[in-house]
């Protein structure tokens, strides 16, 4: 547990830093809406798969769309409580500021280690992720041109839930959620921004059954863009559905 504790503390830091940031360098504040369904089934004592999708709103909550996403990857399961995964993304990126009129297509292969951690009244999970990003280079605000941007993206994330009823995960009851990402760029066309983005979540999970979650709540996502001197703060209202299917055949 003392692991799980330093984490939290560092995570806290982290968002603290992030809104300080916020406050004396060149941001941009939106308030956004995510949506998300999120899959995971097992086949077999060793394989699954992964598929998830994503619709999020430009701003305002509600107005316009700034990016959309399809995420598929094979498992493989080490054990009952890690595993190892790798897939392919698409991604949409919609029109913005330097490609007002056209989408900008995204490429993502990437590779995650995820792993769980149960005690009776919390439950963790983490992973690591590389993301390989392949971006459409932008012409103009009409116009694609010929070739790919590319970078590596690093990935933490943090997830805790504490139960919220005596009855702790069981279907019909409330957990409380907190989840903290750190995202990290590297690569040759990365200069300003090796610092990403951090995403901060406050929430609550409803265990629809044994194997279904709808997750909802607040979460506030700061980044730095890749001119180093503008950051970007999200205020997200954010709704994930999560599917964990077992399909192994009973003892």
């Amino acid at each position: 547990m003392r692991i799980e504790k330093i984490l939290i503390v560092l995570f806290c830091a982290a968002l603290f830093v992030n809104r300080s940031e916020a406050q004396t360098k060149q941001t941009e504040t939106f308030g956004q809406t995510w949506l998300g369904f999120l899959n995971q089934t097992r086949f077999s004592d060793k394989w699954g798969m992964w598929a998830d999708l994503h619709l999020r709103t430009k701003e305002s909550m509600v107005t316009g769309l700034s990016q959309s996403m399809i995420r598929l990857g094979l498992t493989y399961y080490i054990n009952d409580d890690a595993k190892l995964t790798a897939g392919y993304a698409y991604v949409t990126h919609y029109p913005a500021d330097n490609h007002a009129n056209i989408a900008q297509p995204e490429h993502r292969p990437w590779q995650q280690f995820q792993w769980h951690t149960k005690y009776p009244k919390l439950r963790l999970m983490q992973w690591f992720r590389l993301d390989e990003r392949f971006r459409r280079k932008i012409l103009n605000n009409d116009a694609l041109a010929p070739g790919y941007s590319f970078n590596w993206k690093f990935r933490y994330n943090f997830f805790s839930q504490f139960p919220l009823s005596k009855k702790r995960f069981a279907p019909g009851t409330f957990s409380f959620v907190v989840n903290d990402e750190v995202h990290l760029n590297f690569g040759k066309q990365i200069v300003n921004n090796y610092f990403d983005q951090n995403r901060f979540f406050l929430g609550f999970n409803y265990h629809v059954n044994k194997h279904d979650n709808l997750q909802f709540g607040w979460m506030y996502l700061f980044q730095q863009l890749a001119a180093g001197n503008r950051y970007k703060a999200i205020n997200a209202a954010r709704i994930f559905y999560f599917q964990n299917l077992d399909l192994r055949k009973k003892k």
